[in-house]
């Protein structure tokens, strides 16, 4: 849809990351640490840590650091204990917010995170408030000049749940969470490299907010991902891209 555009939405993300690289080692540590801790540290075996360790090549992120936090997590060096914590509530315009943490100080994130949803005009809700708008679901998303028929065969060849096309051109294979990884990586065998990729929580009912509410709710969302603690934030909003400058 116009206005609304998967791509436009990436390249927008892309900006914002780059914009907070500093943060992105620190979110990307804990995260393998808890990741190892739960599941072990082989990534063979272990899923979550498998999508933590790739999100950490591509952050260019040296092995040692890598190892270093599976080591913690593991009990082979010794470590913070993070606890994870999930915030749920409202954005501007009613447009549902779920945050999830890493944190070894419960009491101080969740000062943080209330803050960040008064200052910028949100709600923050009880459990359960909006988790029942979201999925747990692999994506995939490539360009316009893919060709679509080509990039079905190999993705459902692969296991994908789903290729859905896009009306800006884009193409986005929908996968099973445990299941990313390795499609992924059959589908770049293949020869089809993703533009963006996660596992992540996917709202079943979306809605677009623009013009000045569009800038408010950005303003909520980069204020919640900029918190030492707060590792990923999701949203039902599809922000017009148009509104916020």
């Amino acid at each position: 849809m116009a206005g609304h555009s998967k791509w436009a939405n990436i390249q927008h993300k892309k900006a914002r990351v780059d914009a907070q690289r500093g943060k992105i080692f620190t979110k990307l540590i804990k995260e393998i640490t808890v990741a190892a801790r739960l599941g072990g540290g082989d990534p063979a075996s272990n899923p979550r840590l498998r999508l933590a360790m790739d999100k950490a090549w591509d952050a260019n992120m040296p092995k040692d650091n890598v190892q270093r936090a599976i080591d913690k997590g593991t009990g082979n060096l010794e470590g913070v204990e993070y606890i994870e914590l999930r915030y749920e509530g409202y954005g501007i315009g009613g447009a549902a917010l779920m945050v999830d943490c890493l944190t070894d100080n419960k009491t101080r994130t969740v000062a943080d995170v209330r803050h960040a949803f008064s200052k910028h005009g949100g709600n923050l809700g009880t459990d359960g408030c909006v988790a029942f708008n979201f999925k747990h679901q692999g994506y995939l998303l490539f360009g316009p000049d893919t060709e679509e028929d080509a990039l079905m065969e190999a993705a459902l060849e692969a296991g994908a749940e789903d290729v859905v096309a896009h009306d800006d051109g884009s193409f986005e294979v929908i996968t099973a969470p445990n299941d990313w990884a390795g499609i992924k990586a059959a589908l770049e065998t293949a020869g089809f490299k993703a533009e963006d990729g996660d596992v992540t929580m996917r709202a079943q009912n979306e809605a677009v907010l623009t013009g000045e509410d569009a800038a408010k709710m950005q303003r909520l969302i980069d204020a919640l991902e900029t918190l030492d603690d707060v590792q990923d934030v999701y949203t039902s909003n599809l922000t017009d891209r148009k509104s916020v400058v």
